[in-house]
């Protein structure tokens, strides 16, 4: 749980594992998330394609309790197409200073909800909520606590780790919560590697009348950029 709802990561590693009914095999390029309202209690997927071309599919999942949709989710699924245009991510990952590290270790819920019971998470740069610091980067090393190789699903949940930064400003506990969330996929798979050591660069582009708007890049162990992620959030204070 995250506050009255499920981990929003979870929401959407569930949605993923409706789409694949679907769509099985393609790789995934992008994922667009709205949460609409608290899920709690019993979940379901229904899922539905909404094209089917040549190359790409567009999948719609509703998340809800009845006939109440709470998250609407649309992945787009594409194979590979030949084309001379290639670049990869050039912006290089942010400098980190290594007296400044905060760690989490698995198991610590005073630190935050209690989906965090299941990641190990340093902070290289910036720090926790509520700490009362302005900064507008934060890097963080996260571990997910599953024994077994890294797959998208697990990447879905690590890219939503990371709370709004603007919390990062208050001094005292605060609500936040995702309005929409965009993640574009940057390699064909996920690296089955264990799920230690990824990292998630993040800054706060802009904050306003208590919306903020966060970009993300998540990067494999090996230092791959896998991802790119942005959040739209509310921080109420």
């Amino acid at each position: 749980m995250q506050g009255r709802s499920v981990f929003g990561g979870l929401q959407a590693a569930f949605a993923l594992r409706a789409m694949r009914e679907l769509v099985p095999g393609v790789p995934l390029r992008t994922l667009q998330t709205t949460f609409i309202a608290p899920v709690a209690g019993e979940m379901k997927a229904r899922a539905r394609l909404l094209r089917q071309g040549k190359n790409a599919a567009h999948v719609e999942v509703r998340l809800g309790h009845d006939d109440e949709t709470q998250a609407v989710m649309i992945g787009v699924f594409g194979s590979a197409r030949s084309s001379i245009v290639a670049r990869t991510v050039v912006q290089p990952p942010l400098a980190v200073d290594p007296s400044q590290v905060f760690e989490k270790p698995f198991g610590a819920p005073s630190l935050g909800p209690m989906f965090t019971l299941h990641f190990g998470v340093r902070w290289l740069r910036g720090k926790p909520v509520f700490t009362s610091d302005r900064g507008f980067h934060h890097v963080l090393e996260i571990a997910l606590d599953d024994d077994v190789p890294a797959t998208e699903a697990h990447l879905l949940a690590i890219a939503d780790f990371i709370p709004p930064i603007g919390l990062s400003h208050m001094s005292s506990p605060t609500p936040g919560s995702t309005l929409t969330w965009m993640l574009e996929l940057l390699v064909d798979r996920i690296p089955a590697v264990p799920l230690r050591g990824f990292r998630v660069d993040a800054e706060l582009i802009a904050a306003r009348d208590g919306y903020t708007d966060q970009s993300v890049i998540i990067y494999a162990p090996d230092g791959t950029a896998l991802a790119l992620s942005h959040q739209s959030m509310l921080v109420f204070g």
